[in-house]
């Protein structure tokens, strides 16, 4: 039987990890190249520096009036699912960066009103692609909130003073820090594929939201080795600003943005 001839079926003879891979999207690149997109995003960031450091500034901005609301209006509880969740919705606010790197390349001179007042290719799919994430991270602290309350039921949440030593010092809370980050992983592994190649490429091209996080997705999967080193490079860095009570963001995030624009190009 040859390999067109093939069917697959709940009793039938399953098909392999690599037969679910496309050669087409495959672009053969190691773990290094994720190094080369962040000093590629350094050299961006470091070209009319003001514009990205003010970009960076505008987020760091945004996090705390969104930390500081979640506190005022009482809901300390979904905070720390808040600040993981943030990554996932991440790429569509880095998109004026997309816009600075992509105006670098084509040799153009990039300012603070093109990179705030960008034109996608994509148009409003842009948007219907944000919506769908941030769908997602509502889902995700909303996860957030039923793993807490499978661990500990309906005990009140303890606040952000209590919570520390619950979770670190009873079996409970450790068995709840196990099944949450399996969980938030899961989440966090999703939100990647589908939009770390999706907004730059609606910016660069005219496509809808779901063939753009589709296609994400896919060029994800066909080449893990430089995606999940270019995964594990956002993490630090994004851990990194959170130590820093995410004052880092002011150079990460244009950091990432820029890098993440290269990655695009280098995987279209």
């Amino acid at each position: 039987m040859s390999e067109t001839d093939k069917s697959y079926g709940l009793l039938t003879q399953t098909s392999g990890i690599e037969e679910t891979r496309n050669p087409a999207r495959q672009r053969h690149l190691p773990a290094q190249a994720a190094l080369d997109w962040l000093k590629a995003g350094w050299r961006d960031l470091l070209t009319q520096p003001g514009l990205s450091i003010a970009y960076g500034v505008a987020v760091f901005v945004v996090t705390l009036a969104l930390a500081w609301t979640l506190l005022a209006s009482g809901r300390d509880y979904i905070l720390f699912p808040a600040i993981a969740g943030y990554l996932i919705v991440a790429p569509v606010l880095a998109f004026g960066l997309y816009e600075k790197s992509r105006a670098l390349e084509a040799g153009e001179r990039p300012t603070l009103r093109t990179m705030l007042l960008v034109r996608p290719s994509a148009g409003a799919q842009v948007f219907y692609t944000g919506l769908l994430l941030c769908l997602l991270m509502l889902v995700w602290n909303r996860a957030a909130v039923l793993v807490y309350a499978l661990f500990f039921g309906v005990r009140p949440f303890p606040g952000l003073d209590g919570i520390v030593g619950m979770l670190l010092t009873t079996p409970t809370g450790w068995a709840m820090l196990v099944v949450g980050t399996l969980v938030g992983g899961l989440f966090a592994a999703f939100g990647f594929a589908i939009s770390v190649f999706s907004i730059p490429m609606l910016l660069d091209q005219r496509t809808d939201a779901l063939t753009a996080m589709g296609t994400s997705m896919a060029m994800v999967w066909n080449n893990l080795t430089p995606t999940i080193a270019w995964g594990a490079i956002v993490m630090a860095l994004y851990a990194a600003s959170a130590v820093t009570g995410f004052l880092g963001l002011v150079v990460i995030f244009p950091l990432l943005g820029h890098a993440t624009w290269h990655a695009y190009r280098a995987m279209r």
